[in-house]
């Protein structure tokens, strides 16, 4: 996207408040990738859909930073919480000392789960979630769907990000790169799946929105 157009739109979107506004500079600044932050634009947009949807409980696969995390759990009601995966145990401080810096009332009602996502969504129970984000290892995103999909109930959704994956979907230099490869086969097989309504928005990277029918 133009870079002025996307200036444009952040500053007449909703603002992220001063806490999120300093873990997302804190990200970019103390850790490697830091662009794959959720940021401003991102976070409203599922603190928006988080709002709408109204879920009780929230499955999220790769917490990075735990923006996203904290932006989807501001819109959460009553008892509602998130349980959130992240692979990397270097990052546990990290995300523990982001959640600790949110409002008590907001970071309390997400859990932090360590270890592989395919490995530790074993534990849960299938239909116990309303909603789920999917942004950990792309190559492996096929799985996670096949993994996810079970566990959310009956009218509830799945949000995928970077299935656009910088473009590289569509162009065979990335042929035999295995994360391009991974969510070619995703987005193929949420294309393919009577069982989900399906939309890919071309938001940053790329964000599917997916409604288990």
């Amino acid at each position: 996207m133009n870079p002025e157009l996307e200036r444009y739109i952040e500053h007449h979107s909703g603002k992220e408040p001063q806490w999120l506004y300093e873990l997302n500079r804190r990200t970019n600044l103390r850790l490697l990738n830091g662009r794959m932050c959720s940021g401003q634009l991102q976070g409203r947009l599922l603190k928006m859909l988080t709002a709408m949807i109204r879920p009780q409980r929230i499955l999220e696969l790769g917490t990075f930073s735990g923006y996203s995390s904290l932006s989807m759990a501001e819109a959460l009601v009553g008892d509602a919480t998130i349980d959130t995966v992240e692979a990397d145990d270097e990052l546990e401080d990290f995300i523990l000392e982001a959640f600790a810096m949110a409002p008590p009332e907001i970071s309390r009602r997400i859990t932090l789960h360590i270890g592989p996502a395919l490995s530790v969504i074993d534990n849960f129970k299938p239909e116990t979630f309303d909603m789920a984000f999917i942004d950990a290892s792309k190559r492996e995103y096929p799985d996670y769907y096949r993994k996810t999909l079970p566990l959310i109930r009956h009218g509830g959704f799945i949000i995928a990000d970077n299935t656009l994956w910088d473009g590289h979907v569509t162009d065979p230099a990335y042929d035999r790169d295995p994360q391009t490869r991974g969510v070619r086969e995703f987005n193929s097989i949420v294309a393919d799946d009577p069982a989900v309504e399906k939309v890919i928005i071309p938001l940053r990277d790329g964000l599917s929105l997916i409604r288990k029918l």
